[in-house]
């Protein structure tokens, strides 16, 4: 079993639509899928989930169903993790809610952080939470692969669900911004594995925990909101695009050299257009944009469009799998 983490803390390139539409493609292709919802704003949640169901998950009165009493016992200083509820959206795709709640879990996480070089056992069970949570139940539903769907930003709640990835993936926009963001993601991810490293040394042998490794390791990007016009790309996106290998590679993956055109990039995982007016359609059908029908409004140019939404998602997922070992 793997996990892959999406992950840019530039908000706003469509990085939750990216994980939702993967989840369904890779349950299509007959893998068993569970997506966990670690950002604290839930959108992968309600992207799954009908209102009507996130309310009876998310009761006034009594206990989530959710990532959230999972870690209630450390918040609340009563014990460990609890096992996590999973929604079935097929038989072979679950989704571990994510909570708004989980955002009390942020200065917990950055007071562990730093007492885990002091042996300290809570501290590691608090710091390990959100990678035997997704364990446990991708266990229980024998899960292949695990999709984490995570916030934009740099904070405490997303070092702990990076650390039990296994590889990272970076939805990016063409622009200036999505430069910048992979100017800080780099050394913040280099920065966070070997903090883990670091930590990784002084756990306390009697602790009876599964630790991740924190290998976090980048398998590549995904140009999002690509625009074009009479099959080529819009000059304002595509200037940003021919930056972004060089950028990749520096930064990401720290190598030197010259770095290979855009189009001939290794490390281009693939591009997802921008699908406009499908979008709408796919989120009031609540499935993914390349599953609609003639009869929820994919006719003439739509279901032209839906079709090469199909083999977007298709290539960007067999490249993912062959990248991962999947495949």
């Amino acid at each position: 079993m793997k996990t892959i983490a999406f992950f840019n803390n530039k908000g706003g390139v469509g990085k939750t639509t990216l994980v939702y539409h993967i989840a369904w493609m890779m349950a299509e292709q007959g893998h068993n899928v569970l997506a966990a919802d670690l950002d604290p704003q839930a959108n992968l949640s309600s992207m799954f989930l009908e209102d009507e169901r996130l309310e009876e998950l998310w009761p006034e009165n009594g206990d989530h169903l959710s990532f959230l009493p999972c870690i209630s016992p450390i918040l609340e200083g009563t014990g460990d993790i609890a096992p996590a509820y999973t929604e079935k959206i097929l038989d072979n795709l679950h989704l571990i809610p994510g909570d708004l709640g989980l955002s009390n879990f942020e200065d917990k996480l950055s007071d562990s952080w730093p007492r885990c070089l002091d042996n300290d056992a809570a501290a590691f069970r608090a710091i390990t939470a959100f990678y035997r949570i997704i364990y446990a139940a991708a266990g229980n539903i024998s899960a292949d692969i695990v999709l984490i769907d995570v916030g934009p930003n740099l904070g405490a709640i997303n070092r702990s669900a990076l650390i039990a990835a296994d590889y990272v993936i970076s939805p990016l926009a063409p622009d200036l911004y999505s430069l910048q963001g992979l100017k800080n993601l780099g050394p913040t991810l280099n920065q966070w594995r070997l903090g883990w490293k670091k930590r990784l040394e002084q756990k306390p042998e009697k602790l009876e925990i599964s630790f991740p490794s924190g290998s976090m390791t980048p398998v590549g990007y995904i140009i999002m909101q690509h625009v074009e016009r009479k099959s080529r790309p819009v000059k304002s996106y595509q200037k940003w695009v021919e930056r972004i290998p060089a950028t990749y590679r520096e930064y990401i993956l720290k190598q030197a050299g010259d770095s290979p055109s855009e189009g001939d990039d290794p490390n281009r995982i693939g591009l997802v257009r921008h699908y406009q007016s499908l979008m709408p359609m796919a989120q009031e059908a609540r499935k993914a944009v390349f599953f609609l029908k003639p009869a929820e409004g994919a006719i003439g140019a739509h279901a032209q469009s839906v079709r090469k939404c199909y083999m977007d998602f298709k290539q960007i997922t067999e490249t993912i799998l062959q990248k991962t070992k999947l495949g």
